[in-house]
């Protein structure tokens, strides 16, 4: 299922692409960056937890970040030295955390379906970003 705000363009363009980049921003606004691996479905996407190696003993910047300020930008880049291939989709919209429930099963679902390495990790006990998406932007060749 496809979100209404996404063209169909734009959804193969995040469905092909690998890697997008989520921005958090504390309740100060000082922004944090980090790469993910994420699925959309519907109107939502989906950013698991996994088992690379973390600090432990507090909870991720990215979480601590939308406790603070759910509002949050997830950006998927294609970069070429052809600069005529250049595209980008950005998806804004509030964060929500799950720590289970069936939102949280179907999103791991379909992370693992789309990331083979998640398929040997134990994430069913790590939290899931739900970004429900309010605002689609996007820019350049995206077919």
């Amino acid at each position: 299922m496809m979100a209404a705000m996404l063209t169909e363009a734009q959804y193969r363009f995040l469905d092909s692409s690998r890697v997008g980049y989520l921005a958090t921003a504390d309740a100060q606004g000082a922004p944090h960056l980090v790469p993910v691996c994420y699925a959309v479905t519907g109107a939502c996407a989906y950013i698991t937890v996994d088992e690379k190696p973390k600090r432990t003993d507090i909870p991720l910047k990215r979480l601590r970040n939308i406790i603070e300020n759910p509002a949050v930008a997830l950006t998927i880049d294609r970069w070429d030295e052809d600069w005529t291939r250049l595209a980008w989709v950005m998806l804004r919209g509030p964060a929500e955390i799950l720590p289970d429930g069936a939102e949280h099963d179907s999103a791991q679902d379909r992370l693992r379906a789309r990331y083979p390495q998640y398929r040997t990790m134990d994430i069913a006990p790590l939290p899931v970003i739900a970004i429900r998406i309010a605002r689609v932007l996007a820019w350049g060749a995206l077919a």
